[in-house]
């Protein structure tokens, strides 16, 4: 049997660098590091998953704006009256999956056969199942397509709240189909799916590193910010690819040099990797040149091809029973003893797909959605970053399939400094995603007058204030305008494909470079009609695949 080589004498060499330990970085290096002949050094800019608030499912917005948070903002954005929007990213040990809602929601087979247009063959739903059912372990699996033996825990909430079975009830009364969760096609509405294991979070870090660390030929560096990508032979003006030598990193403040012997491989996420690709000299020439940054490759498409998911919720009054009290004693006393009670929620705990009237005149293609409906048994308001106002429900609109694209670009050459994340909401020039959205209010309306959400509702609105003064049409626009936010979800700003636009290559090479990949959410061409978390866990499988088999 092969033994890996050590990681040199400093610690600081193996064979491959992976960057960034979240739901794709995790994945990537506990599958690399089954080969027992190969080193695997691991680095995350954040520090270790140890805060309880990272495990108690219901206690993930006490980390916004944290230090387990990047704690980012947009730029303001025109068409939402001006305002930036927060934009929280994972910053430790399994990223953003230790940081997220737990929403198992892969989407459709349509958006990876989408995914293949794009970059070929080895991305359609066919060709990446195998990937998913490998990634999940999901306990009652309702379909033969779902995986009930891999690494990632997905499982019914132990304890949802009562609201979110009238939810569905409410769905059914205004004609959605009620189906299982995460079905390749044909999904309705269904309670949510979590990445939990008994009632807690189960991150990449608990899924895929706890295991994987056991093994030697593993290291995995907290604290540890990568400055810029590191090349060799690469002198101004010479046509020889630069060749990819490791990175430069901040280790507890010390700068140091990390020595990859095989491949770096960037697993940042969405707003990180293109960011550390322009510090390397990676991205469109001119806006490096503004930066005084030397041009390894003029990659245009490097920050270019941002997409989010947009989310506007109505938040009605509620008689009582929602996850107003979960920070109480009693509710903190359940967790401890046996991981029951509002605390295991993840406040997100149903969803389902429509389709709009708008649809077809946007071109969606027959047979898909164009939003999905979120519920919570609280109201979601601020952003997330302020207490629960009182006893109320969430019931919102995410336009799933965006036609405005925005960008990532440095404000400054400091590898510290945020970049300048610029969504672009809602300024596709034809209106259409506007107009999706508001069609979309108008089905949360609709599913809150029905009987069974009347029932355990007052009349009265949280958000918008005092939205019983208001016509159904103002609501919307005002939730639309004034009070929708990100859902999580941002992609493709690294985007892969066979033309010689795109970023990285179907094999996820960075173009232009040898020794140096992608693989995580910046990647993908387009933003899934799901959840994210699932497709980026995919994606770091199929970057080990690719990498173990040379290609």
């Amino acid at each position: 049997m092969r033994t890996a080589r050590p990681f040199g004498a400093d610690g600081l060499e193996a064979d491959y660098v992976v960057v960034g330990a979240g739901s794709a970085g995790s994945a990537l290096a506990a599958r690399l590091t089954e080969d027992p002949g190969v080193s695997v050094l691991l680095l995350e800019a954040g520090g270790p998953d140890r805060a309880l608030e990272l495990h108690v499912p219901a206690a993930f917005k006490k980390l916004f704006r944290s230090s387990y948070d990047w704690d980012y903002d947009t730029v303001p954005q025109p068409q939402l009256e001006g305002r930036t929007v927060y934009w929280p990213r994972g910053r430790t040990l399994g990223g953003s999956s230790s940081l997220n809602a737990m929403m198992w929601v892969r989407g459709f087979a349509a958006d990876y056969d989408e995914w293949a247009t794009a970059a070929g063959e080895a991305w359609s739903w066919e060709s990446l199942l195998p990937r998913f059912r490998r990634v999940e372990r999901t306990a009652d699996a309702a379909d033969e397509t779902q995986g009930a033996d891999g690494a990632q825990p997905i499982e019914p909430q132990r304890d949802p709240r009562p609201h979110t079975a009238a939810f569905l009830r409410a769905a059914a009364e205004a004609g959605h189909p009620v189906t299982p969760a995460n079905l390749p096609e044909g999904q309705g509405f269904s309670q949510t799916m979590v990445t939990q294991r008994r009632g807690a979070r189960a991150s990449t870090a608990d899924a895929y590193l706890r295991p994987a660390r056991r093994r030697g030929n593993l290291r995995v560096l907290t604290g540890a910010h990568v400055r810029r990508v590191t090349f060799a032979d690469a002198p101004a003006g010479d046509a020889t690819r630069a060749r990819t030598t490791g990175v430069y990193v901040d280790i507890r403040g010390i700068a140091r040099h990390v020595r990859a012997r095989r491949e770096v491989v960037l697993c940042g996420g969405a707003i990180n990797t293109p960011q550390l690709l322009m510090l390397s000299g990676i991205g469109p020439s001119e806006h490096l040149a503004g930066h005084g940054i030397r041009v390894v490759v003029d990659s245009r498409g490097v920050g270019s091809n941002l997409q989010d998911h947009l989310v506007a919720g109505l938040a009605p009054a509620a008689k009582g029973g929602t996850l107003f009290t979960a920070e109480s004693r009693r509710e903190l006393a359940r967790y401890l003893a046996g991981r029951r009670g509002m605390l295991t929620s993840n406040v997100a705990e149903a969803y389902g797909f429509v389709r709009t009237e708008v649809a077809d005149r946007a071109g969606v293609p027959a047979g898909l959605p164009d939003i999905e409906i979120i519920f919570a048994p609280a109201p979601y308001v601020g952003e997330g970053l302020v207490p629960l106002p009182g006893e109320g429900l969430t019931v919102g609109a995410i336009l799933l399939r965006p036609r405005s694209r925005g960008t990532i670009r440095l404000a400054s050459v400091d590898p510290h400094a945020k970049p300048l994340i610029d969504p672009a909401y809602l300024s596709d020039p034809d209106g259409i995603d506007a107009e999706t959205m508001i069609a979309g209010l108008a089905e949360c309306e609709r599913l809150i007058d029905t009987d069974a959400l009347r029932a355990v509702t007052t009349g009265a609105w949280i958000q918008p204030e005092h939205g019983e003064r208001l016509t159904p049409a103002e609501r919307a626009e005002l939730s639309l305008r004034r009070y929708s936010h990100t859902l999580y979800h941002p992609v493709g700003t690294a985007r892969m494909g066979t033309d010689d636009a795109a970023v990285v290559d179907p094999s996820l090479h960075v173009r232009g470079v040898t020794g140096l990949r992608v693989a995580d959410a910046s990647v993908m061409p387009t933003i899934i009609r799901g959840h994210t978390n699932a497709p980026a866990i995919v994606i770091g499988e199929v970057a080990a695949d690719l990498i173990r088999r040379g290609s």
